[in-house]
């Protein structure tokens, strides 16, 4: 352990020529630069070597040393300059080899009595994880896990604003987690392999007893960020050994048990009676709007309010790639529903097209109240501003492709914030399988379908759905495209895949499926008419396009479709009833997949939320 208070007079002795004082400054600079630089590269040799070559230097540039007290930051540059010096591109672009490296090293230079209480096999794994990190993310967790430096000192050795160190550190920790995790250590384990890291690079044991890594120093936020992870399935190894690391102060266990626990501390459906984002404010609102698949895919929200001030500012809304946040005072809300307008207005966005927004502001009366930008894409960030009673005003404008793993992105909330969780089995899941039933003129509809609701399981539970007519024809839209089947199975009509969820909910789009269905009928100039929320939680949206009105009836808490009447000029008239699945357990062959086929047929102009319409009149 540096006791820095005698190595500052070691530094001012030694700098006004004292031999002894400079020797003894160099013994404990190597023991100290050992296990630092073996922390940054796992290589023996190469750390033999940066550790002499960092020796030479300091004593070459020793007298140009102005404060004493910071010598060993000082140190730890000139090492840390000549190992990023060694990798050059690997520094950005590379990861170690493992064929370069003896996977044995670190366990060679461990104390026997610590190998004895580490499993090896446990062992072997931190060890392996860490060789396969990039080196700038081996390098920010060494100094910030065993150097114990402050994100201004991490900034200024790894050339960056302070900003950009946390978020480096951010993407380290992912990074490390995911190593782990694929070598079979659930991300619970994330901060005991830190430890055991540190102990096992230790160069004596004594050294290996002080290593001690506590949650607030890898802490990345909060409350918010580890319940998205509370109920996410974890793959242990099961080690015989892997109670408690000796001289440590982590216990072997993932860390999600203490938030389920604290998740479950409330069920109360509070979510409808909950503020939501007011039309106006004395302080200021920030709204980041961030699409990492570019305008109009996906969208995650985060939203952050502050006193008139400017001061006290802090993210009261969240819809990011995990679950729907909702901040109050100290206590977070996960959510099944998306955010809406308290007055029902529709939610606009910063990317909305003019015709769009023109014919949204002539239906409900008003002009929009956010700025357009203009984006094109993957990754696009906007950032807009509202003060007082003024619009959104736009203030940013980025492009970053890694915007959902940066956690000045996903929460600021306190770590002792409450959580509570109102989401139900579905909600938690992430996805769900629903069912269609109903009659259209008479002729019986039957259909299944299966609905993400975070855009984090939208690739591997992706969106699907088949209806089937009276008459034996067919309707299926999959990854593979949209299709209209005859009754002797033929396809007359294609589309491209996601049509038929036009004018349905789409909730991991980012838009409660109230505003994702006026959109839809916005985008093909149909007019609408919203409907105040009911007592039981229900709002109505009612549009007419041609000779067809729709009624949309929508349970605002579960932010799903309930049902759609049709009613139709000439007297039809018509019922879709929606269910979604809470339970999945044990389902038949009634919600496999539609089959992955591609037919001849040319595509056909995308009808949007037209098929509906055409629903009612066989008309494909």
């Amino acid at each position: 352990m540096i006791n820095y208070e005698e190595h500052a007079e070691l530094v001012k002795k030694a700098q006004l020529g004292d031999k002894e004082s400079l020797k003894r400054l160099a013994e404990a600079a190597r023991i100290h630069l050992r296990a630092y630089v073996f922390r940054l590269t796992l290589q023996e040799d190469l750390t033999q070597d940066i550790v002499q070559e960092s020796i030479l230097e300091m004593f070459k540039v020793f007298d140009k040393l102005k404060k004493t007290e910071k010598f060993w930051a000082w140190l730890n540059g000139i090492a840390f300059n000549k190992v990023r010096s060694h990798y050059g591109r690997q520094w950005r672009h590379k990861t170690s080899s493992l064929s370069e490296i003896d996977c044995n090293v670190a366990a060679k230079n461990s104390q026997s009595a610590l190998a004895d209480v580490i499993n090896n096999e446990l062992k072997q794994i931190v060890i392996k994880s860490m060789q396969e990190l990039a080196p700038r993310h081996r390098a920010v967790l060494t100094m910030r896990c065993y150097e114990g430096l402050a994100y201004s000192e991490i900034a200024e050795l790894m050339e960056c604003t302070e900003f950009g160190a946390q978020s480096l550190f951010y993407r380290s920790k992912k990074a490390l987690a995911k190593k782990l995790s694929r070598h079979g250590l659930g991300k619970g384990y994330l901060l005991a392999a830190l430890v055991l890291f540190g102990k096992v690079t230790a160069t004596t044991e004594a050294a290996a007893a002080e290593v001690s890594v506590t949650a607030a120093t890898i802490k990345v936020g909060t409350a918010a960020a580890l319940a998205a992870i509370a109920t996410s399935k974890t793959a242990i190894v099961s080690l015989a050994s892997a109670g408690v690391i000796a001289g440590g102060t982590v216990a072997m266990k993932p860390e999600t048990a203490k938030l389920d626990q604290r998740s479950q501390e409330s069920r109360a459906q509070t979510s409808l009676t909950a503020p939501r984002r007011n039309e106006a404010t004395k302080g200021t609102e920030q709204c980041w709007y961030f699409f990492p698949e570019g305008v109009g895919k996906p969208l995650m929200i985060r939203l952050l309010k502050s006193a008139a001030s400017g001061e006290h500012s802090y993210c009261q809304y969240l819809q990011n790639q995990h679950a729907n946040y909702f901040c109050d005072k100290n206590t977070v809300y996960m959510n099944n529903f998306r955010m809406y307008s308290p007055d029902l207005s529709v939610t606009r966005l910063p990317t909305d097209g003019e015709n769009l927004s023109r014919f949204i502001s002539r239906v409900e009366g008003r002009q929009a109240d956010v700025e357009h930008v203009s984006g094109r894409g993957k990754g696009l960030l906007v950032v807009s501003k509202r003060s007082g009673n003024h619009g959104d005003r736009i203030w940013r404008i980025d492009r970053h492709l890694n915007v959902l793993e940066e956690e000045y992105f996903q929460f600021d909330w306190s770590g002792s914030a409450k959580i509570v969780d109102n989401r139900d089995a579905m909600h938690k899941r992430g996805w769900t399988y629903f069912r269609i039933a109903g009659r259209i003129n008479g002729v019986q509809v039957l259909g299944t379908g299966r609905m993400p609701f975070v855009y984090a399981t939208s690739k591997q539970s992706s969106p699907w759905l088949k209806l089937q007519l009276a008459d034996g024809s067919r309707i299926v839209d999959s990854g593979a495209g949209a299709y209209v089947f005859d009754r002797s199975g033929e396809a007359v009509a294609r589309y491209e895949a996601g049509s038929f969820f036009k004018g349905l909910g789409r909730p991991w789009m980012g838009l409660h499926t109230i505003d994702t269905v006026r959109r839809d009928a916005a985008e093909q100039q149909v007019t609408f008419e919203t409907g105040n929320i009911s007592s039981s939680g229900k709002a109505e949206v009612a549009l007419t396009c041609e000779q067809v009105k729709l009624v949309y009836t929508i349970d605002m808490e579960t932010d799903v479709i309930e049902k759609i009447t049709f009613t139709t000029s000439t007297g039809g008239k018509g019922e879709l009833r929606f269910s979604y699945l809470q339970n999945i357990d044990n389902l038949g062959n009634e919600f496999t997949l539609p089959r992955q086929r591609s037919y001849r047929r040319p595509q056909h102009d995308p009808p949007g939320m037209q098929w509906l319409v055409n629903l009612t009149t066989n008309r494909w």
